[in-house]
């Protein structure tokens, strides 16, 4: 999920074009919470809650830049976002690792809409992983801002 996830997709069509990004974002199910907890404390990492942001930080340097941030399956990660974040099953293999699907990516984007999400968003469309096709499966207000993003790049 997140720039991980945009840097994965944009590989599959132009490896050049792939921005670097530290963070790391992970869709799960709330439920799959102790599992998850388990897994990363055998990596020496804690769960933390901050701001109502679950994240796994690291035992030696707990800075949340560097967290492994937790975005909850099925759920609006704001109150004011029009629709929650994409099923666990919105997934697929990309280079061996599990993505988030392309569709449950750009919605993510479009709700999120920070300076980063519209880059990335342009990076996707710049590689053609994005186009008008979708704007009909969108909300009017997400549609809207893809829109923009598209005319923008003269898509």
């Amino acid at each position: 999920m997140g720039g991980q996830a945009v840097a994965l997709w944009v590989a599959t069509r132009e490896p050049a074009a792939v921005r670097t990004t530290k963070d790391v974002d992970l869709l799960i199910r709330r439920g799959d919470l102790p599992q998850a907890r388990a897994a990363a404390l055998s990596v020496a990492m804690d769960y933390f809650e901050v701001l109502g942001v679950g994240m796994f930080l690291d035992h030696e340097d707990p800075n949340p830049r560097h967290a492994v941030r937790l975005v909850w399956a099925s759920e609006k990660v704001r109150p004011e976002y029009e629709l929650p974040s994409p099923a666990i099953d919105q997934r697929q293999p990309l280079s061996g690792i599990q993505a988030v699907s392309l569709p449950g990516l750009a919605l993510m984007k479009l709700l999120s809409n920070r300076d980063q999400d519209r880059v990335h968003l342009r990076d996707m469309i710049d590689v053609g992983l994005v186009g008008r096709d979708i704007l009909s499966q969108l909300p009017r207000p997400l549609a809207e801002r893809l829109e923009t993003l598209l005319s923008e790049a003269r898509r």
